[in-house]
């Protein structure tokens, strides 16, 4: 069996890594299950990409498809051209997409036309947002999808709801928490700590990306501005999103208790948040970190694709209203943040999981 795997974005890096390992495991035991990388090159910068694949120890990618930026569409367009030739140069038995970025979709829609099969890790989660474009390409990918690997019973409700049939559903956890445990031992305090005189649970960690926070200078003002005075004189670390940043230069926004620090690798930002008294964010992922880690969280989103952070885990959804984010940092403060629980078989082992199923469903 050869299956291609596809990473475009930092966000998959996490996802992919534990499923390589779990590959390599098995072939050392003598299953017949081979792999190609290829990374789209959706994210090109060596922050946002290639400290990530050298802090995971994920190999070097059999292929990099250097589709860069652009429009969304521009960027689809460029995955699809070139997985297309990928495809016929490699044939290949399966293709193997994770979480919700471009990439994702683009390569699920070009091996499915080609006539290959499609397996989505982290199925089913849904925001219910139409404006976010991960939630159209959660939308396309799990339409075209022929075997859902997933991570709540939420997402596996929605696959049910919008007719997919159980068995090709499989419950298998969350390979994110599988490489959160698998390098925790080894986070290490970013170059910045002693300079900054950080201190454990005395800071913040905050990070803004999404347009609806950041696109418009009176929200992001507002924003800002409640973490300017409200924090009881605790720092709050910025890690910047180049987009955030570009956007903070235009708007003339000026920041003295936030501290901007640029974009750090996996195993210094989660030093930091393992770390911190709380964490701002308008990411998903993180939120599930967070909620591993027992860190309380404020999403800045009116809605979540990830619920069973807010339903078990430390997360609570705040909206963009700025005065519900000093509402929730006077509760953090207060001592009154409720402690979570994690979510079942958020354990470690969910490539396991996916890898032991592919080789059931091609009888290896």
């Amino acid at each position: 069996m050869l299956l291609h795997i596809i990473a475009g974005a930092r966000p998959n890096f996490m996802k992919i890594a534990p499923i390589i390992e779990a590959i390599e495991k098995v072939k050392s035991a003598g299953k017949n299950i081979q792999y190609r990388l290829i990374h789209t090159g959706q994210h090109y910068d060596k922050k946002m990409s290639g400290d990530f694949f050298e802090q995971l120890g994920i190999p070097e990618p059999h292929a990099n498809l250097e589709a860069g930026g652009g429009t969304q569409a521009e960027q689809t367009a460029a995955i699809m051209v070139r997985f297309e030739k990928e495809l016929s140069e490699h044939p290949s038995d399966l293709v193997l997409v994770v979480g919700d970025v471009t990439s994702t979709m683009a390569c699920a829609i070009t091996a499915q036309k080609m006539g290959v099969r499609v397996a989505h890790v982290e199925a089913g989660i849904r925001s219910g947002d139409w404006g976010m474009p991960e939630e159209i390409n959660r939308l396309v990918t799990d339409s075209i999808t022929n075997y859902f690997f997933t991570t709540s019973d939420v997402a596996n409700k929605n696959l049910a709801d919008s007719g997919v049939a159980k068995e090709r559903v499989f419950f298998v956890g969350n390979t994110m928490i599988d490489t959160l445990l698998k390098q925790q031992s080894k986070f290490v305090a970013p170059s910045f700590w002693k300079e900054l005189k950080l201190e454990d649970k005395k800071y913040l960690v905050m990070t803004l990306h999404r347009p609806s926070n950041v696109d418009h200078a009176e929200q992001l003002q507002k924003l800002l501005s409640v973490l300017e005075k409200g924090t009881e004189e605790l720092p709050v670390i910025f890690p910047v999103h180049p987009r955030t940043r570009n956007n903070l230069e235009k708007f003339g926004i000026k920041l003295e208790h936030v501290k901007m620090v640029e974009p750090l690798g996996y195993l210094e930002f989660n030093y930091l948040v393992q770390h911190a008294k709380g964490v701002i964010t308008d990411s998903g992922g993180i939120t599930e970190e967070t909620t591993v880690m027992g860190i309380p969280c404020m999403t800045l989103r009116n809605s979540t694709e990830r619920p069973e952070t807010c339903t078990i885990g430390t997360n609570e959804l705040l909206g963009s209203d700025p005065k519900a984010l000093e509402l929730a940092l006077q509760k953090l403060f207060s001592g009154q943040w409720k402690k979570g629980g994690i979510p079942p078989l958020w354990d470690g082992k969910a490539a396991d999981r996916i890898v032991s199923h592919l080789l059931s469903l091609y009888a290896l």
